[in-house]
């Protein structure tokens, strides 16, 4: 099973990104996934929707939202994105916007993706690992973060 590091690569990582809104941030993730191989632009239009069907419910913890979808004939290969928005946005969520990171996953089977899953609720449930994705100077940085959760 993938780990989270593994399912990242520099390319799908953007720091300090502006979006006008919550539909520009998620593109910009989606595109991410479709310059890395994992999505296709359909897949980013399926995330979007996702978000106007069911609401903001991918806003999973405080200024964390996790983009994806039921769409596994969208998807070429399993990957994950991560935007870091400069300015937060808004999703709609009473309890955890703004949204200042997205993590998004392209998944290309029911399972190869658990494991990094996992490593996903830690560092969701961290306030000590977001915050030092928050705060990463560069990419290399945030790598490391991700790759440290692997180790726990």
């Amino acid at each position: 099973m993938a780990q989270l590091h593994e399912l990242v690569t520099p390319g799908s990582i953007r720091l300090n990104v502006r979006a006008r809104d919550w539909r520009e941030a998620v593109r910009v993730a989606g595109k991410l996934l479709t310059n890395a191989g994992a999505g296709t632009p359909g897949y980013t239009d399926a995330m979007i929707e996702n978000v106007r069907d069911h609401g903001p419910a991918i806003v999973i913890a405080p200024g964390f939202a996790f983009a994806h979808a039921q769409a596994p004939a969208l998807v070429k290969h399993t990957g994950m994105a991560w935007v870091r928005l400069k300015k937060p946005v808004n999703f709609g969520s009473d309890v955890n916007d703004p949204v200042v990171l997205i993590a998004a996953l392209a998944s290309a089977g029911s399972t190869e993706h658990i494991q990094a899953m996992r490593q996903l609720v830690s560092v969701v449930g961290n306030e000590f690992t977001r915050t030092r994705l928050e705060s990463a100077v560069d990419v290399e940085e945030f790598l490391s973060v991700l790759g440290r959760v692997d180790k726990r």
